[in-house]
């Protein structure tokens, strides 16, 4: 377990983001709320729909690896918001909220001693922790970039 110490750290740190890019957190405290479900230039997504989309398939990954009897949501249509912006700015709390709170159980869970980088995830035999953390890490990553694509298109960032 103490290589696997190492490497389980470097992942808690790289789902938290920031490394070469801005973290979704500096990002959500550049977007004001009326910005939200703004879709610049054309974009085909606002700010709000990526956030969701971010939040949501961490969510799912979250419970793909703790949940034994886990069912996948259906592709795409509930991975992504069926609205622009939120209703009101309860509902936009309410949705940060939930994924600091789901990023914060997965940084718990891979930093638990019982938790092996390379167990199985207890729904299928197919995939492991490691690779499953990976893909939230890089997901994230990916959608990061969008979001910051969002803020320099609203004149909200610039490098």
């Amino acid at each position: 377990m103490p290589a696997e110490f190492g490497l389980k750290k470097t992942l808690s740190k790289h789902l938290f983001g920031g490394e070469a890019f801005l973290t979704v957190d500096e990002m959500l405290n550049l977007i004001p709320f009326d910005q939200l479900s703004v879709r610049p230039h054309d974009l085909p997504y606002s700010f709000y729909e990526l956030f969701y989309h971010i939040w949501y398939t961490q969510r799912d990954i979250l419970s793909y690896c703790t949940e034994v009897d886990y069912s996948a949501p259906h592709w795409p249509a509930e991975y992504w918001s069926q609205q622009q912006g939120p209703r009101d700015a309860a509902e936009w709390k309410a949705l940060k909220n939930a994924f600091f709170e789901d990023r914060q159980k997965l940084r718990q869970l891979i930093n638990s001693e019982e938790a092996g980088l390379n167990d199985k995830v207890p729904s299928s035999e197919k995939h492991t922790l490691f690779r499953e953390i990976l893909l939230v890490i890089e997901h994230t990553s990916y959608h990061s970039g969008q979001l910051l694509i969002i803020l320099r298109h609203l004149g909200l960032y610039s490098s």
